[in-house]
């Protein structure tokens, strides 16, 4: 059964028996050791890759439960020690990366000397099974299928720009304004040029245009300061330059809606057992950042 999940997870048999430390056939004879014993074939072996049949699907399901559950096993100890080590490998979105967690980095790493960390900074939504992700921080609504998670912060979307602009091109009282300005906006999508404000029962749609477009919000931040529009941002980004006065929130009795505002999640695998390592980073970033401002009926 192991054998058989480090060949799905490998995508041939030369992989999975490097990895193993084993000759290819000698994996291939206990892939059909344990299609013998089901009675049923897993895989369907082609010159080129290898493809799950519909009974290897359920079975490497369940052979990925057996696994990790002899990983829990091999972990015990390190759940129960004393003094947490070894590598913790944490994906997130790059801003939020850069912006809220590496700050807090240096703490955690003196508190737990014995902990390494490996922050896998990408825009992308990363499989924790397949790439060895130990955790991740997502925007969603709730936990995915096979995953655990607690919420930590609720992020926020805001639209501003420097006083400067908004003292040459007027200042919006209603998000249909914004059609009449210049706009900093994602670009990737179509739908990015369509903002979404809600307020009280109320809500908008406008469609804006600008002549500058970046797909980063720290470059779209440094288009705003630079008075070249009004930006859409998380919150976060904006922060610093808010407190400073060298941006202004527009619109602020709206609630700007993009698919990035919302409960940022740190997830993991639902293991019944947690490594120690995991543990106090799960308990270090909850009590940094789950305090942080919720949006009314958040879970703290």
């Amino acid at each position: 059964m192991a054998a058989f999940a480090c060949v799905v997870d490998c995508g041939s048999f030369s992989a999975a028996a490097r990895r193993m430390g084993l000759t290819p056939s000698a994996v291939s004879r206990q892939v059909a050791r344990l299609e013998a014993v089901l009675q049923v074939r897993l895989l369907e072996r082609t010159t080129r890759k290898l493809r799950l049949t519909d009974a290897g699907t359920a079975a490497y399901a369940r052979c990925q439960d057996m696994v990790s559950a002899a990983r829990e096993v091999l972990a015990l100890s390190d759940t129960h020690t004393a003094e947490p080590r070894g590598l913790v490998r944490v994906s997130m979105a790059k801003a939020l990366g850069r912006l809220v967690i590496h700050p807090l980095m240096p703490e955690f790493l003196r508190r737990y000397p014995e902990v390494d960390v490996q922050m896998v900074v990408t825009d992308r939504t990363v499989d924790l099974f397949e790439e060895a992700i130990d955790l991740a921080i997502r925007v969603t609504d709730a936990p995915p299928p096979g995953l655990a998670g607690r919420p930590l912060m609720h992020i926020r979307h805001i639209v501003c720009a420097t006083p400067q602009y908004l003292a040459d091109a007027g200042t919006p009282s209603h998000p249909h304004d914004l059609a009449q300005h210049r706009c900093l906006y994602l670009g990737e999508d179509e739908r990015d040029r369509h903002w979404r404000f809600d307020r009280a029962g109320d809500s908008a749609r406008v469609k804006v245009s600008g002549r500058y477009v970046a797909n980063h919000s720290e470059i779209r931040l440094e288009g705003a300061l630079q008075h070249l529009g009004i930006a859409s941002l998380p919150e976060f980004t904006a922060r610093a330059a808010l407190q400073r006065g060298t941006l202004i929130e527009v619109l602020p009795g709206w609630e700007h809606r993009t698919e990035y505002a919302g409960t940022a999640w740190l997830l993991y695998p639902s293991n019944r057992f947690l490594p120690a390592k995991l543990r106090v980073w799960i308990d270090y970033l909850v009590e940094k950042l789950a305090t942080d401002t919720k949006a009314p009926g958040m879970p703290r």
